[in-house]
């Protein structure tokens, strides 16, 4: 089996597990009661639970967006729920307070801090890992999960009950369209109104306190944001913002940014260009583990030679996909014939992977006719599978077809 026969039955895998109709319930976020009566409930805050068929551990609390004034529970919920869901992961999709209830911050900030705690603190009934549990936030939504991302510490609430006692604190975070800065000129002035309320709006600590991009902090998770140049209601400065102050804390992060869309796209499935940023976001998810558990992605340093046609490769790529779905792909640059990955944190995942390479020797020989070789360029090689193990070297002499 070459590599994208691979990739594309690892890929069909992923999707088979979760595309039964997954189980979905929905329960009250607050107990009737104590909870209930911190902040003179009168809305309903709720999870609806959407359980994969087979899920793989990851769990996503996902916050709709809505200028904290209503929910788009449809494009910027539902929609999203079963997306995670076709990839195994639980998806948690949390209708939090609003302000045009009248709930305003610290309401919201509550809401979201015992939506993760409720995750973690249900995980073994869930069937999720307590420790992947990310969250996710759609514009207002998004202000939302960056709240969660960098005031996890920030005490909203009393506790209630045993549920309180897990970390608010997400293990990963992800962004799309997302309202960041509280600042006129950057913010989106009906998701301040609706969350400081009347009284606070132009109060300058409230607005600073409620600004993510300066409440970063070392402890803050990697993140992943989305956002579109032409979004006028929430300007990209926001994601700009908040990747900036990621940056700054050496915080793993990666943000695309789409020259074209309106806001509050959702997945946009119908348009072929900016629909493509979900598939990022699975690159990205899968990179970095989320849909696996922490003990199946343990990596290796590993080297090697590569030729083509006789000659060392003088630029290429070996990639390693893993046997097993879910777990990180790697590729490695080849230089001069070489490739070597000396970062454990960036190797290939232990294990069984199918190998597969790009590959050009134009450098050494300066012919018209040598151009870069994909994979299905290339004859069959042998070993096209290998076993990787912490400090193997491996060799190939690949040949055009």
């Amino acid at each position: 089996m070459d590599a994208k026969a691979l990739i594309a039955a690892i890929g069909g895998l992923v999707l088979l597990t979760g595309s039964t109709l997954a189980q979905t319930s929905t329960l009250p976020l607050w107990s009737a009661g104590e909870g209930r009566a911190l902040y003179d409930e009168k809305g309903t805050p709720s999870l609806n639970l959407y359980t994969a068929a087979e899920p793989n551990g990851c769990a996503v609390v996902v916050c709709p967006g809505g200028g904290y004034g209503g929910l788009a529970k449809d494009h910027e919920g539902h929609q999203i729920a079963q997306w995670f869901n076709e990839r195994g992961v639980t998806a948690v999709v949390l209708h939090y307070r609003l302000g045009s209830q009248g709930h305003h911050f610290p309401a919201q900030l509550a809401d979201v801090q015992r939506a993760i705690r409720t995750v973690r603190g249900r995980a073994s009934e869930w069937k999720v890992d307590a420790d992947r549990v990310g969250v996710m936030g759609f514009s207002a939504g998004g202000h939302l999960a960056s709240m969660a991302s960098t005031k996890f510490g920030e005490k909203a609430y009393k506790a209630i009950d045993a549920l309180d006692e897990h970390s608010a604190r997400p293990d990963f975070s992800i962004l799309c369209y997302p309202v960041i800065s509280m600042d006129t000129g950057v913010t989106h002035g009906g998701s301040r109104r609706n969350l400081l309320g009347p009284d606070k709006k132009d109060d300058a600590a409230a607005v600073a306190h409620v600004s993510s991009e300066k409440n970063i902090t070392a402890d803050t998770p990697p993140t992943f944001l989305f956002h579109t140049d032409a979004d006028t209601p929430v300007p990209p400065m926001n994601s700009i913002l908040y990747y900036m102050g990621l940056k700054k804390h050496n915080i793993p992060a990666e943000i695309h940014i789409y020259q074209n869309g309106p806001h509050g796209v959702g997945l946009y499935g119908g348009d072929p260009i900016l629909s493509t940023w979900s598939g990022h976001l699975d690159n990205w998810l899968r990179s970095n583990g989320w849909y696996a558990e922490k003990k199946n992605v343990e990596r290796a340093k590993v080297s090697g030679a590569v030729s083509l046609d006789g000659q060392p490769v003088s630029w290429g790529t070996i990639t390693f996909t893993p046997y097993r779905p879910g777990l990180p792909i790697v590729t490695v640059r080849i230089r001069n014939g070489k490739f070597a990955v000396r970062d454990r944190s960036a190797g290939p995942v232990i294990g069984h992977s199918q190998v597969s390479f790009s590959a050009s020797i134009w450098e050494t020989t300066g012919a018209a006719k040598d151009r870069l070789r994909t994979h299905d360029q290339l004859a069959e090689f042998d070993p096209s599978t290998v076993q990787v193990e912490e400090g193997a070297t491996y060799q190939w002499a690949l040949e055009s077809k």
